[in-house]
């Protein structure tokens, strides 16, 4: 009998986890070793059972750490455990930031399911797995160019930020105030104003209507451009 590839799941929703884990299950060479809806039962599950790929979503709630940094400590801890990014973020905000992390692939969950079996064969193959478009993106950005003209890109204030920082930077750009970003996240109020002040500070806004109008501004001009 052909030994079946061992895959992690890491998600904090037990329904997500478990149509991943049927649709794996379906597969002749894969299994699902394991789960985890948190940092913490994640590291110990993944050193107990020593996967041979595993699935992280990059929006853990509940923890300040966001599923971004939980990749950078997973990949710091397993350098060749390959890892793919499952996520209901757009990619273009999140894909490359997960590949900066240690991600080997970028897979969006509103795409077809079967994609994700692609995906992981894909980086159990050695490669990489993200969509045409973006990997057409990241391509032209590796070479300073931005995907719609051949000129230099500038560097952007959000990449300054961590991944739980970026988060709610997109949030509060979507005109949530602080006691329902920290309802979304499972975090304190007390937590997202310190996160909100770290922001504002790397990004060099004066007050916090400031940063709420510079987010609003990046929040809608991206929208524009998924249109």
């Amino acid at each position: 009998m052909t030994k079946r590839t061992r895959v992690f799941l890491i998600d904090d929703h037990p329904a997500m986890r478990h149509g991943i884990a049927q649709l794996i299950t379906h597969e002749a060479d894969l299994e699902v070793c394991g789960e985890a809806a948190d940092r913490q039962s994640a590291m110990e599950n993944l050193a107990r059972v020593s996967p041979d790929l595993a699935i992280v979503d990059i929006a853990l709630q509940g923890s300040d750490q966001s599923g971004l940094d939980l990749i950078v400590e997973i990949h710091a801890a397993w350098p060749d455990l390959p890892l793919l990014a499952y996520s209901m973020h757009d990619e273009r905000n999140f894909a490359e930031r997960a590949m900066r992390a240690g991600a080997r692939g970028y897979l969006m969950k509103q795409e077809p399911v079967r994609l994700l079996i692609d995906a992981i064969h894909r980086i159990l193959e050695g490669g990489v797995f993200v969509s045409e478009a973006m990997n057409r993106r990241l391509l032209l950005l590796h070479v300073g160019k931005t995907p719609d003209r051949r000129e230099s890109v500038p560097a952007q204030p959000q990449d300054l930020l961590t991944a739980r920082e970026f988060e709610i930077f997109r949030l509060i750009g979507t005109g949530l105030p602080p006691r329902e970003i920290a309802r979304q996240l499972c975090l304190s109020v007390k937590t997202i104003e310190t996160h909100r002040m770290n922001i504002r500070k790397k990004l060099g806004m004066a007050n916090a209507f400031e940063l709420t109008r510079h987010a609003v501004r990046w929040v809608h001009s991206n929208d524009n451009a998924s249109t």
